[in-house]
């Protein structure tokens, strides 16, 4: 499932992500890609253990948790702390597949990549170029979304960035260890979730409410992995 989530961060957030961002370090993105990965990326990213990425981190993360529509797709269990890369004209990153496990720095964590997370800083007028391109049983889907929006999908989806040829194209990136693993199942209680919602708005109380809301928690609980 591909799941446009709009303004995960305000205006004013976003601002302030690119004022830090002009600030902060920057340093090859390989560093931080497997041998196949690093084989075909170009582009920096924000040190990991630099106070800007874990001020920046934060503020997605507590944004992200006050996301119903972010908790109601993804189900986090684990929130991998957010990275920040750049891509400056000719730079790309070709076809790949994020890792399946990822060791957070500095703690005795490990996160199960269930699903990527790709959060645009850059206003899209302000550079060509540089679109998000994930591939489906559908086929090959173009993102390119306003500052402060995000995209959700599976993490086991092949996917690239596409060369930029002007500007300068700022993101943040992330992976979610989810409650449901199942992608198919993740996305059958999303939907739901979202008619649950709908039904409570055209008919509150409803009998009908209470039985599917029924049917969805026995259904996380079967399928569950805390």
């Amino acid at each position: 499932m591909l799941l446009h989530i709009p303004a995960v961060l305000t205006k004013e957030q976003v601002a302030h992500c690119m004022a830090t961002l002009e600030r902060a370090p920057w340093e090859d993105g390989r560093v931080t890609a497997g041998y196949q990965s690093a084989r075909t990326k170009d582009n920096d990213q924000v040190p990991q253990d630099s106070d800007s990425a874990r001020h920046l981190g934060e503020i997605v993360v507590s944004a992200l948790n006050r996301s119903s529509l972010f908790i109601s797709a993804a189900l986090p269990q684990k929130i991998y702390p957010p990275m920040f890369n750049r891509y400056g004209v000719g730079k790309n990153f070709g076809s790949h597949v994020d890792n399946a496990i990822r060791s957070v720095p500095g703690a005795p964590v490990r996160v199960r990549t269930d699903l990527s997370a790709t959060l645009f800083l850059s206003a899209p007028e302000t550079y060509d170029g540089g679109e998000l391109v994930i591939e489906d049983t559908y086929g090959a889907h173009k993102v390119k979304l306003p500052a402060g929006d995000m995209i959700l999908y599976p993490a086991t989806s092949l996917h690239n960035v596409e060369r930029v040829t002007r500007g300068v194209r700022l993101a943040s990136f992330l992976w979610i260890q989810s409650m449901v693993r199942d992608d198919g199942a993740r996305a059958l209680l999303y939907d739901i979730d979202c008619v649950i919602g709908e039904m409570n708005c055209a008919m509150p109380d409803s009998p009908a409410a209470l039985k599917l809301m029924s049917c969805y928690h026995n259904l996380l609980r079967r399928w569950a992995d805390v």
